[in-house]
């Protein structure tokens, strides 16, 4: 067990394997263990780092409750306390919020991104409103953790949905407004994660009924220079349901942005 003692919490922390540096940043429905799948694959070339974000997982939020406002600078604080200077940033859903403010806010220190299962914060008026049209649907209204994987997973992969929802009970309460969007903002990340020049790729499951898959591509298209694609078969947790797939290609991404050792 690792803990870093910043900002007024102690964060808990895994390092595994050597070489370039990769963040993985959990999304609401998990934590560090989340990444069961992808850590023994991706270490083999690859320093990876996997935390509890505050609130989540054995990481308690100060006593201030400040929660997501500080996940970018809990992430920095880390990494400066690992003495990693560079990393790319693979991020889950909620995890998007950590990658979009700590590279934006520390654009050197970020050599690729993947938003998987997000917008990364890059919206439109008009992806504005699909959301919330999609917000308002049926699906939409269903519970978070009925749209986690997809509709197939509970019958054909049990013991799959079984642990997906065992590491997520691991999570301590948090109020029912912890992600709600700050009240009256309509910023776009779009313009400046675009100008940081760096490889960023939107990944998403074909069946994702969180953050549906043409909203994640219009999110992608107001990015320039940034890629898209799509895990076949899989639902808001593609890494989860579908990591053999997940994992080749974010690998080859990676690849091909040059974070190689």
């Amino acid at each position: 067990m690792a803990w870093a003692d910043i900002n007024r919490i102690r964060l808990y922390y895994q390092t595994q394997g050597s070489g370039p540096a990769l963040v993985f940043a959990h999304g609401a429905g998990g934590n560090h263990l989340s990444w069961w799948q992808q850590i023994p694959e991706f270490a083999k070339q690859y320093r990876c780092v996997t935390f509890d974000h505050r609130a989540f997982g054995r990481t308690k939020d100060s006593r201030d409750k400040p929660g997501r406002r500080m996940f970018h600078e809990d992430l920095r604080e880390l990494l400066d306390l690992l003495e990693i200077e560079k990393t790319a940033i693979i991020a889950q859903s909620m995890g998007g919020r950590t990658a979009v403010g700590f590279a934006l806010r520390n654009p050197g220190r970020v050599s690729a991104v993947v938003f998987a299962g997000t917008t990364g914060g890059a919206v439109s008026e008009h992806i504005r409103t699909l959301q919330e049209r999609h917000r308002q649907s049926s699906i939409g209204r269903q519970s978070l953790a009925r749209r986690a994987f997809s509709p197939s997973l509970r019958k054909e992969r049990p013991d799959l949905a079984y642990l997906y929802r065992q590491i997520g009970r691991m999570n301590p309460p948090r109020p029912k407004d912890f992600l709600a969007p700050i009240p009256g903002y309509i910023g776009s990340s779009a313009k400046r994660l675009g100008e940081l020049e760096i490889p960023i790729l939107y990944l998403v499951g074909e069946e994702d009924h969180i953050t549906p898959r043409h909203i994640v591509e219009l999110s992608h298209r107001e990015v320039p220079g940034s890629q898209f694609d799509t895990i076949e078969g899989a639902g808001h947790s593609a890494y989860f349901e579908k990591a053999t797939a997940w994992n080749k290609r974010v690998l080859r991404f990676l690849s091909e942005a040059g974070w190689v050792g």
